[in-house]
């Protein structure tokens, strides 16, 4: 079974599971399989389950509300507001985190979870035409109603943390981290959360599947990874190369790359909870089995060193995306 750990004063299970891609963006969903993932997460020790109001315009929310219900008192459950899209214009992406918008996003969401609270609710992205003070004093009043019990922040700056945190304590900041995209250690936000007390999710921790079998060699992306700099050909042929010690690294330890691409995050910092996302059971297996596994001090100081020398070419998003979904926060 999964170890647990401390967001702020919520605890989970050491490795929580997104739920993103049970419902959109990567391939084909299948229902009846991601209800049975989920029932094997919960069985092996996955308590903390991350979805948001926009995966597959409010599709993914009722999966785990299905999912979920039978057993809700044992489980953490973190959803999302803020991001904007119509379904029909699926590329669209526009920001809203008005008090008034906030508090009908989690009614909302509520009912598609099929429950009366949800443990953590993140603002999704910073809305810079909204002061963080107006959205937090409101995401507050959600909590001293007993409809929220804790709240976050996804990909905020340090200057936005503090002045949301002074508002209302931030149980939990989510933000992209894994081998492959190490931002957060540069921009001061990794520092702030230890310093807070803060949790901090660490999501796409495979980066993207990057880390994964799937890409094993260079492969034709037809999902939307197919926008993003790191996975255009000629950098993803790179990028691929620059992983080749690691795995060395990684079959000297009789692990894989997934599990030690995962290990190595939960060595970062006890704070630090990984969400890694799959819709297949065989997978799931794989990312819980990465929880037991243990990096002595000289082996850590090593994998430091291959991580630190590793340089992956392209962006995490091209600078478009970053400009619409304010991921500067």
């Amino acid at each position: 079974m999964l170890n647990k750990r401390k967001i702020g004063d919520l605890e989970v299970s050491a490795i929580g599971l997104g739920c993103m891609g049970m419902s959109e963006f990567y391939g084909e969903t299948n229902e009846a399989e991601s209800l049975q993932t989920l029932q094997f997460a919960y069985e092996h020790g996955v308590n903390f389950f991350d979805t948001a109001d926009i995966y597959g315009f409010g599709a993914n929310e009722r999966l785990l509300g299905k999912a979920l219900r039978p057993i809700r008192d044992k489980v953490m459950i973190a959803t999302k507001c803020g991001i904007l899209r119509d379904p029909n214009n699926p590329e669209y992406r526009g920001l809203d985190a008005r008090p008034e918008y906030v508090r009908r996003s989690l009614e909302k969401s509520l009912q598609r979870l099929n429950t009366d609270y949800v443990d953590l609710y993140y603002l999704h992205r910073v809305d810079p035409k909204v002061p963080i003070e107006e959205t937090v004093s409101a995401m507050s009043e959600l909590v001293a109603e007993g409809k929220v019990r804790y709240i976050g922040l996804s990909e905020a700056s340090v200057r936005t943390i503090r002045k949301a945190n002074a508002i209302h304590p931030i149980t939990a900041i989510q933000t992209e981290y894994s081998i492959t995209t190490r931002e957060v250690e540069e921009n001061g936000v990794l520092d702030l959360t230890k310093e807070l007390n803060i949790g901090f999710v660490a999501y796409s921790p495979l980066g993207r599947a990057l880390l994964t079998s799937q890409f094993a060699k260079p492969a034709v992306v037809n999902d939307f990874r197919q926008n993003l700099p790191r996975f255009s050909g000629e950098n993803l042929e790179k990028n691929l190369k620059q992983l080749e010690k690691l795995k060395e690294f990684a079959a000297d330890k009789k692990v894989s790359l997934v599990q030690l691409a995962l290990a190595w995050l939960l060595a970062q910092g006890e704070y630090i909870v990984p969400i890694p996302g799959t819709k297949r059971i065989k997978y799931l297996q794989e990312n819980i089995a990465a929880a037991q596994i243990e990096l002595t001090q000289n082996e850590l100081q090593e994998l430091n060193q291959l991580v630190n020398e590793t340089n992956f070419a392209g962006g995490r998003y091209a600078d478009a995306i970053i400009n619409d979904h304010n991921l500067n926060g």
